[in-house]
């Protein structure tokens, strides 16, 4: 069970100045934190300075990079055994923040997840639901939050998959899939997300098509297999049957079959390979 002296809270925000000081408040009242940093990513209103008059470190990015480029700095400039990270829109209790905190060193990555009620929109709600099921298909086990910021891990660890990490809104995503492949011990605490303040940054139009890149990243990256033999299986039985069936009816093999079986081998041995990438880059890490 980690200290929450040991335990650096980390904070990304853009715009957050009607919530930000609030916040590191609450927080700085509720334990002896080791320290808590927020990340201004480029913010047009006064999310720095109220960030630290309400006593945290700030870290100012000069332009708006992204969440996880946020996240990401923050990670870097941390100096305690552990890392939580917290979104500033106010949305998360700094109870929970220590019910989370105190499970770390039990456990090498904690995550706080949210009830499917308290998240925003049924868009966001289904969206989360698809992203949460195709988690747990890759990863064998129940996902129940894959998109969660709420989370905190042993800073070693973050630092290992640093590099896998985008700038963008799939760090959550990211960095659960990597510590359930590289063996790690994951759970998921269950937390109530409040009404964040202010006005969403995703944006349903425009940020349809990242999500759907994250999922082929996640695809890619960590299980590729699990996705391209059953595509490889179909192919292959589609392929044969209509050979069979035309074999049997007009005593010849027709192209389409065997372009349907090619298919199937080449998309097996594609996955293949990825898995094997896949398998090299988290073996090989340091």
């Amino acid at each position: 069970m980690a200290a929450t002296s040991a335990v650096s809270v980390v904070i990304p925000a853009f715009n957050e100045a009607a919530a930000i000081g609030a916040l590191v408040s609450a927080l700085a009242g509720g334990g002896p934190w080791h320290e808590i940093i927020v990340v201004d990513d480029g913010s047009a209103d006064e999310t720095a300075a109220r960030a630290r008059a309400a006593g945290a470190t700030v870290i100012r990015h000069p332009y708006n990079k992204g969440n996880g480029a946020s996240v990401k700095s923050g990670i870097r400039a941390a100096t305690g055994e552990y890392v939580l990270i917290i979104d500033g829109d106010g949305q998360h209790r700094p109870e929970d923040a220590r019910r989370l905190a105190s499970r770390l060193g039990e456990y090498d990555l904690v995550i706080g997840a949210r009830s499917t009620l308290t998240q925003a929109t049924h868009a966001r709600r289904f969206g989360n639901g698809a992203l949460n099921r195709l988690a747990s298909y890759l990863t064998g086990r129940d996902i129940p939050d894959l998109t969660s910021g709420f989370r905190g891990a042993r800073r070693e660890h973050l630092r290992e998959f640093l590099h896998l990490l985008p700038n963008g809104f799939s760090t959550p995503t990211t960095t659960t899939l990597a510590f359930i492949k590289a063996g790690y011990n994951v759970v998921f605490e269950p937390v109530e997300a409040r009404a964040r303040v202010g006005a969403s940054k995703i944006k349903l139009a425009r940020d349809g098509t990242k999500f759907f890149l994250i999922i082929l990243k996640i695809v890619t990256i960590f299980s590729p297999l699990r996705v391209f033999l059953p595509i490889s299986a179909v192919s292959f039985v589609l392929g044969a049957a209509y050979a069979i069936w035309t074999i049997a009816t007009q005593s010849k093999i027709p192209n389409g079959a065997v372009l349907l079986i090619l298919f199937a081998a080449v998309v097996f041995l594609v996955g293949l390979v990825s898995e094997q990438i896949s398998a090299l880059r988290f073996e090989g890490r340091q």
